[in-house]
C-alpha cells in the first residue's frame, strides 16, 4: 500500500486527497472525482503504520480515546494534512495535500479587491466556503504578500500547520492546536499578549474563537479567519448566531465596525478538464453594509453588493457568469453550481 501511496502522492499533482479505508480499495480525488485503485487493498496494519510514522504518542493516546484525530503526514517527502477516524470496519483515514511552496497571489485569477487586504492594518477578514475550496491556499498568498512586502509580526494558529512560511520582511510564528497549544481560543487569548499585528486563525469554530477574534480585530490588529459558509449574508448570521439572544444586538454593531470583508469560494473543474479554478465572491463592509449588520437587515446585502462594484465588490453569480464567459468553464456547470 505505502509503496502505491508514495508513488502517487510523489508523480501525480492533480490528486488532493487520498482515502485510505480498512478492508477497503485505496481511493483518491482527482480534479473533484473519486478515483478507487481496485488491486490497492488496505489492511488495518496499514493504517497503524501509517499513524506510528507520523503522530506521535499523545496523538495516539487522544484518538484511542476519541476515535478521531486531525494531523499532519509525510509521504515522499511531500506534506499531508490527515484526519484519522473510526468506521464500522476499522480505523480510516483522508490525506489532504499540503503544497510545501508557499502561493503568490499573481499566479491566481484572484479579484483585484483581494489586494486590498495587503494594505489593511486592523480588522476581520474572513475566508469562506466549503472543505477543500481553496481558503488555505488563499490565505496563504495573502500572508505571504504581507511578509513580502510589511514589517510585521504575523502569528498564526491552524489545526495542523499548512503552509510554511519563514521570516521576510516580517516575522512569522505558526502554532499547530494539539501540540503548541490546547484550543485555538487558548492561542487567540495569548495571541493578544505576543504583541501581533496580524492574526490567522485556522477555524473560528465557537463562541469563545470568535468573540476573541473580534476582540482583537476591534483592538487594532489584523485578525483572519475561515468559516465554512456560502456567502456573505450566511457567514455574518453564522458568527450572530453562535452568541445568545441577549448578546446578538451587541454583537451586530460589534460586527459592523470590526468586519472589513468576507471572501466567499469555489474550486470547479476547468472546461478542458485538465484542472480547477477559482470562483470568488467579495464583500467589503462599507457604510451601507454596516448600516444593514446594525440594522438585522442582513438578507439585504446582496441587492447592494451588486450594485457596489466600482467598490470592488463581486457576487458569486456575477463571478461564475464571467468564468463561463472566458470559456474557462462549461455554461451548464456555472448554472448547476448557482
Amino acid at each position: 500500500m505505502f509503496e502505491k501511496l508514495e508513488d502517487l502522492a510523489k508523480n501525480n499533482k492533480k490528486i488532493s486527497d487520498f482515502h485510505i479505508r480498512t478492508g477497503s480499495p485505496l481511493a483518491y480525488r482527482q480534479t473533484g472525482e473519486i478515483v478507487v485503485v481496485k488491486d490497492v487493498p488496505i489492511k488495518a496494519q496499514d493504517l497503524k503504520d501509517l499513524m506510528s510514522m507520523n503522530c506521535n504518542e499523545v496523538e495516539i493516546e487522544r484518538f484511542d480515546k476519541t476515535h478521531e484525530l486531525d494531523s499532519a503526514v509525510m509521504l515522499s517527502g511531500l506534506r499531508f494534512r490527515a484526519n484519522f477516524y473510526k468506521t464500522i470496519n476499522g480505523t480510516a483515514a483522508v490525506l489532504r495535500r499540503v503544497e510545501s511552496q508557499i502561493p503568490n497571489m499573481d499566479q491566481f485569477n484572484l479579484p483585484q479587491s483581494l489586494y486590498d487586504v495587503v494594505d489593511f492594518h486592523k480588522g476581520l477578514v474572513l475566508v469562506t466556503g466549503p472543505t477543500g475550496s481553496g481558503k488555505s491556499t488563499t490565505l496563504a498568498a495573502i500572508i505571504n504578500e504581507i511578509n513580502k512586502t510589511r514589517s510585521a509580526n504575523i502569528i498564526t494558529v491552524e489545526d495542523p500547520v499548512e503552509f510554511i512560511h519563514k521570516d521576510n520582511r516580517s516575522i512569522v510564528s505558526h502554532r499547530e492546536v494539539g501540540k503548541q497549544t490546547k484550543t485555538f481560543a487558548a492561542a487567540l487569548k495569548a495571541a493578544l499578549r505576543e504583541d501581533p499585528d496580524v492574526i490567522l486563525v485556522g477555524e473560528m469554530r465557537d463562541l469563545e474563537t470568535i468573540s476573541l477574534a473580534l476582540t482583537a480585530a476591534e483592538t487594532g490588529h489584523l485578525v483572519f479567519g475561515t468559516l465554512h459558509t456560502s456567502g456573505a449574508p450566511s457567514t455574518i448570521n453564522r458568527i450572530i448566531d453562535v452568541f445568545p439572544p441577549e448578546q446578538q444586538e451587541q454583537i451586530r454593531a460589534q460586527i459592523s465596525t470590526s468586519l472589513k470583508m468576507v471572501i466567499t469560494q469555489r474550486l470547479l473543474k476547468t472546461r478542458d478538464g485538465a484542472g480547477r479554478v477559482g470562483a470568488f465572491e467579495v464583500m467589503k463592509c462599507t457604510s451601507p453594509i454596516q448600516n444593514l449588520i446594525r440594522e438585522a437587515k442582513i438578507h439585504q446585502i446582496p441587492s447592494i453588493m451588486q450594485t457596489a462594484v466600482r467598490d470592488g465588490m463581486i457576487t458569486m453569480e456575477k463571478s461564475l457568469e464571467e468564468l463561463a464567459k472566458s470559456g474557462k468553464i462549461d455554461p451548464g456547470a456555472a448554472r448547476s453550481e448557482h
